[in-house]
């Protein structure tokens, strides 16, 4: 081989070494991102069809995600409910509040003189409550519970 040739395979090689370690340089992939977010939607989809949700309450609990993958993901897992005879599991946790519309204001606070008297009744009944807890056999487990 002459050098020429040499040169010509070490420099193909290297630069073939540097595109391929574009994924470690952090450099987005945007076909590698789209199919993550529609993977996203459609197990978002999958649960709340499995949760027994609404496609509806599903489009409004998660608004970020895309409808067209959230449905499709929905609708794959209603199918395989059907075929397989699976019953919706009930979700234990409440389903959270909807988010609130723009231009909405937020609940305004209680007023100083109405704190101050709930401050008051709360000291009163704390002070009761220690002389109750003290008359009380102490375990180790209440002694716990108070540290915390």
């Amino acid at each position: 081989m002459t050098r020429p040739s040499l040169r010509l395979m070490l420099s193909i090689i290297s630069v073939a070494a540097l595109l391929g370690g574009c994924e470690r340089l952090g450099i987005p992939d945007p076909s590698k991102a789209a199919a993550q977010t529609e993977a996203e939607g459609k197990a978002i989809g999958s649960a709340c069809r499995h949760a027994g949700r609404a496609i509806e309450d599903c489009f409004t609990l998660n608004q970020s995600a895309s409808k067209a993958s959230v449905f499709a993901g929905w609708k794959e897992m209603n199918d395989y409910m059907a075929e397989n005879k699976i019953s919706e599991v009930a979700p234990l946790l409440p389903p959270p509040a909807p988010p609130a519309p723009p231009g909405t204001k937020p609940a305004k606070a209680k007023s100083s003189d109405a704190d101050a008297q709930n401050d008051a009744k709360d000291s009163e009944d704390g002070a009761k409550n220690d002389a109750d807890s003290a008359a009380e056999e102490e375990t180790p487990r209440k002694r716990r519970r108070a540290k915390e």
